[in-house]
């Protein structure tokens, strides 16, 4: 686990699912504890950058709704109007413990264009070396299915690729990949780390995520393929308790680890 206790560049994603509540508001409590642990591994002198869901959840909270929208104008007229709210509130909140946060909103072209890629490549660099910490998220406003990472595991990959992080960690409300579906079997229980992704790891991956967000474990299986490829360690865990963060960099069994396929884990 030392590559984990050791990392300095560290991409952590958090789904909608960990950020709200079921009428899609923010759920205040758990933001503030994220907020507070990511501060604080920033104090350990680790580089974070967060990509960070619920544009379209907090929007249905503002909204009042209670149904994911369908058609892709509300999906992206809800973003709008949710991403506003949610960067002004963790602006304000890393505010109080000093830290300088940057929204970026990518599309999926990013790493499809050489050109986008190195703009990007650059900008996080600096961004980083400013020690400011990136907020990322999809810019879902303008986003079509032809510029869509479509969910932000995916997304999350990619940064940590364009970042070259040592760790990615996917917190969501799944526990890590377990050895059968637990909702089926009681006695289940969660495999604390892959080597290699292969048929039969795809196959234990289930089906959708919540009403909320748009991923469920497949996503992660992928984005964790995506970024082992890229020589990233990739840790899927459970963020209703986001101070979880602290066990996983102190070298505690956390989730499920993904080892990177480049390098020494």
């Amino acid at each position: 686990m030392s590559k984990i206790t050791e990392a300095k560049r560290v991409v952590i994603k958090v789904g909608t699912s960990t950020l709200t509540y079921e009428s899609g508001h923010l759920n205040i409590r758990r933001v503030e504890k994220l907020v507070k642990v990511i501060s604080d591994l920033k104090n350990q002198g680790r580089e974070i950058v967060l990509v960070s869901s619920g544009a379209i959840g907090v929007g249905m909270g503002k909204l009042g709704l209670s149904e994911r929208p369908a058609t892709v104008p509300e999906k992206q007229a809800l973003a709008a109007i949710g991403q506003v709210e949610l960067i002004q509130y963790y602006d304000r909140l890393f505010d109080e413990y000093n830290h300088t946060v940057a929204q970026v909103l990518v599309t999926k072209n990013v790493v499809d264009s050489p050109e986008m890629y190195r703009n990007a490549v650059n900008t996080f660099a600096q961004l980083l070396q400013m020690q400011v910490l990136p907020i990322v998220n999809e810019n879902d406003t303008i986003s079509t299915e032809q510029l869509e990472f479509g969910d932000n595991d995916t997304l999350s990959a990619a940064v940590a690729e364009i970042t070259g992080a040592d760790v990615l960690v996917i917190l969501s409300d799944i526990d890590g990949l377990y050895d059968a579906d637990p909702k089926q079997n009681p006695g289940a229980k969660i495999i604390p780390v892959v080597e290699h992704i292969d048929d039969s790891i795809r196959a234990l991956a289930g089906g959708a995520g919540s009403r909320r967000g748009t991923g469920g474990m497949i996503t992660k299986i992928t984005a964790a393929e995506f970024a082992c490829a890229s020589g990233v360690d990739v840790i899927i865990a459970n963020g209703q308790n986001p101070e979880l963060l602290y066990d996983i960099f102190d070298g505690k069994q956390t989730g499920t680890r993904f080892c990177a396929q480049k390098g020494e884990a």
